[in-house]
């Protein structure tokens, strides 16, 4: 029997209507059988990266690098501002991946994207430089599809429900994906 993947949602957006939590949202409605998805709600408690303390076992990291080793899986969820990764996202992402000689939990992971925006192309610029991170700090990122939800405010209902049924079936392909992969790391551990 094949225990449930556990993924870690976070959302690059602080904004509490975001259309990136909205999207997030309807990520978990549609999470395939076998798969959790808990979303991360201290993003915005994580104080600016500073290499003088770390090693001063900040409570907020501690609460981030230790929710990321419970799950099996991230899925991360980005606007983007200014043609770029949103600041607290990539601050969040430091601070996990530090120092990455003895306590990168970031390491082997695997990890989806997603995001939203009212650029026509989405989130296309931001989630190129996040996987360029990605990368660097080790992660399994899933490459396909491309969940780059643009002109978000006309994919969106009144109710914050996504309306774009291209868009929903790209999301619902990306968790069947990350699922699979994270199934594979957990089989073979």
């Amino acid at each position: 029997m094949t225990r449930q993947i556990r993924v870690l949602a976070i959302n690059g957006s602080l904004r509490k209507q975001s259309f990136n939590g909205l999207a997030l949202r309807e990520a978990i409605a549609l999470a395939p059988p076998g798969m959790d998805i808990d979303v991360y709600g201290g993003l915005g408690e994580i104080p600016p990266f500073n290499q003088d303390h770390a090693d001063a076992g900040l409570a907020p990291v501690t609460a981030l690098k230790h929710a990321i080793r419970k799950a099996d899986a991230i899925l991360l969820c980005t606007p983007e501002y200014n043609h770029s990764i949103p600041g607290v996202l990539k601050n969040a992402l430091d601070w996990a991946s530090f120092p990455a000689s003895t306590d990168n939990a970031l390491a082997g992971k695997p990890v989806a994207i997603l995001g939203a925006s009212q650029s026509p192309i989405g989130t296309a610029r931001a989630q190129e430089q996040l996987r360029q991170v990605l990368a660097f700090v080790d992660m399994q990122v899933v490459n396909k599809p491309e969940v780059l939800i643009g002109l978000a405010g006309t994919r969106f209902d009144g109710g914050g429900r996504l309306v774009d049924e291209v868009a929903l079936r790209l999301i619902a392909q990306l968790l069947a994906n990350l699922k699979t992969l994270a199934d594979k790391q957990v089989h073979a551990a």
